[in-house]
């Protein structure tokens, strides 16, 4: 029976938790104060604290330096009322595990619960929120830069994400540009049983079609104007790993037969050779495209589809993850601190709220540019919303020709068309269309050459 320490000076809130964590089968005590919060965890292991941020005689975070300087190790979960949010994400820059906003939830409390018990062995006091990492430098470095979340969509979708990852599966992974589908990809490789195989991905969209059977299978010295050497192909380079087919909805009609071919076959050929070599991997594409809606144009093979798509993963909008928007916005502040030499301690209220109210059309890459660009711009310790306002609060939702352009390019016939809008939108500033538009510059760039744009 797992023991947890409720420190809360609200006698009525403490008793309603005390009482229903009680008829989950856990063991329950409570301390009013900071004194007898002390003097209990001086007497008695618990295997989670449950702390409100704001307590008589301090706060639920010096009840938390205390524990830490005594090495105490146990979970530290902060309660704490909306307007407080910010405080509680330097709770978890301290060591806090996790945070829970007042009302409380008594379900997603459970869960928080539950998740931190469960990881109680791994947890140590960290200066930012925990991320997932591999024992290769190459997984850490890339880790390193990515958080997950705490938000009930984040949990579910790294639930199955867990499911999906050890099994051979392909896995189609859909969400809008900028919401992460890369590191998912890489997570899913990570947690496989080919995790310590090739890790190979491939960009489909910045794919010329005269060159992506070269790009998938290799070629032969002398096998085409060009081909001064032999090259491995994709599916090569990641025999027994993982390859990863981005924005793979991008691919022509006839490249699509062929990989269709080597995924029924798992064998290819590459151009210009008259061997085939068997292959090996598992496959994992992702797009920003509705292929359902290109199988109805003819413009993706069903069949195709149905060998990519065994496992879908859905991305959830960074709109649709509010309570990880300012866990976000934290992480990419303590990156730019690092790479503009700047010492910014975080956000203030009106910021805060700027940050949590806005759409984010552009997702997590919109979120990290903006915080870079405020940290860049910031003239005292704290992020205002002065900071921010220049950069999201008036172009994109500002006008009607913005809300014409602002979501994902899935009808060709109009595509062309959105994209003039945006580009005039933004002024022909590109990077700001792409963000219009809810895609990346790169898928921008290839749009306005797919169409013969005028640049």
């Amino acid at each position: 029976m797992a023991a947890i320490l409720i420190v809360e000076d609200d006698l009525t809130f403490a008793t309603m938790l005390k009482t229903w964590l009680g008829k989950q089968g856990f063991q329950i005590d409570t301390a009013g104060d900071l004194p007898k919060a002390r003097k209990l965890l001086d007497s008695k292991t618990y295997d989670i604290i449950l702390s409100d941020l704001r307590l008589p005689e301090g706060d639920g975070l010096s009840l938390l330096d205390w524990m830490q300087h005594r090495d105490m190790r146990t979970p530290f979960m902060v309660m704490t009322g909306y307007a407080d949010v910010q405080n509680a994400v330097n709770a978890m820059k301290q060591g806090a595990c996790d945070y829970i906003a007042k009302p409380v939830q008594p379900a997603m409390l459970l869960d928080k619960i539950q998740d931190a018990l469960s990881s109680k062995t791994e947890t140590t006091s960290s200066a930012a929120p925990t991320v997932h990492s591999t024992d290769t430098t190459e997984n850490n470095d890339y880790n390193s830069h990515f958080l997950e979340g705490k938000s009930e969509a984040t949990r579910q979708l790294y639930n199955y994400v867990a499911l999906v990852a050890p099994t051979p599966m392909s896995v189609l992974i859909n969400g809008a540009s900028g919401t992460g589908k890369e590191y998912v990809a890489h997570r899913i490789h990570q947690l496989s049983k080919r995790a310590d195989k090739p890790f190979v991905a491939i960009d489909c969209g910045a794919m010329l079609k005269e060159l992506a059977a070269s790009e998938f299978f290799g070629h032969i010295k002398g096998s085409f104007t060009g081909a001064v050497t032999d090259k491995t192909g994709a599916f090569v380079e990641a025999n027994g790993g993982t390859l990863v087919l981005d924005e793979v909805g991008n691919l022509s009609y006839d490249v699509q037969v062929q990989l269709l071919r080597a995924i029924q076959e798992r064998k290819i050929r590459p151009v210009g050779s008259n061997q085939e070599i068997e292959v090996d991997v598992r496959l994992i594409c992702a797009t920003n495209e509705n292929l359902q809606q290109a199988i109805a144009r003819g413009e993706f093979r069903e069949d195709l589809y149905h060998r990519l798509n065994e496992f879908t993963l859905h991305m959830p909008a960074l709109k649709d993850r509010g309570e990880d928007i300012l866990l976000f916005a934290n992480f990419f502040l303590d990156q730019a601190n690092k790479e503009l030499e700047r010492n910014l301690i975080g956000f203030d209220a009106a910021a805060s709220e700027a940050l949590l109210n806005y759409s984010w059309p552009g997702n997590l890459r919109e979120l990290k540019n903006t915080i870079k660009r405020a940290t860049l711009l910031a003239q005292g310790e704290l992020i205002r919303k002065a900071d921010l306002v220049s950069e999201f609060s008036e172009t994109p939702s500002e006008t009607d020709a913005t809300e014409s352009v602002a979501h994902p390019l899935h009808d060709k016939e109009t595509e062309k068309e959105r994209i003039l809008q945006a580009l005039q939108s933004a002024n022909h500033n590109k990077a700001l269309a792409a963000r219009l538009l809810g895609i990346d510059r790169k898928t921008l760039y290839n749009k306005i050459r797919l169409y013969d744009i005028p640049q």
